[in-house]
């Protein structure tokens, strides 16, 4: 497995735990989930920048630190948090998950997509 999804798997961790404590800091008054917040985050953002520094594009991380971190999220929510498992819940992760999925269809080349100019207009004879 390339560096690249390494660290940006472990961001994603990272952001999940945030996240999670981030809910058990009870708006920062619980000083111990409030540290693993502000670390997790921390942490999470490094990760994704050396994920990027290490040629992944940035569209493609960013979808799938996105859609991964929902998923993961949704989980925790509801099986540590006891939150509802609705209808809405299921079929909005599963778009998300769409979304990656098409998104990471092109592969993670770093290289851009050709470009196609659009034809130069020619000056009209009253604009010289």
């Amino acid at each position: 497995m390339k560096p690249m999804f390494v660290t940006l798997f472990l961001a994603i961790v990272s952001e999940v735990v945030a996240t999670s404590a981030l809910k058990l800091s009870e708006g920062f008054t619980r000083p111990g989930p409030s540290v693993l917040v502000v670390v997790g985050y921390v942490s999470a953002f490094y990760l994704l920048s050396q994920s990027l520094r290490a040629g992944m594009p940035l569209g493609v991380a960013y979808a799938v630190w996105s859609g991964l971190g929902t998923v993961g999220i949704v989980a925790i929510g509801v099986v540590l948090f006891r939150e509802q498992l609705t209808t809405a819940r299921v079929v909005g992760t599963i778009l998300v998950v769409a979304g990656v999925v098409i998104l990471n269809l092109r592969g993670t080349s770093n290289r851009a997509a050709p470009v196609v100019a659009a034809p130069a207009a020619e000056a009209s004879p009253g604009s010289r």
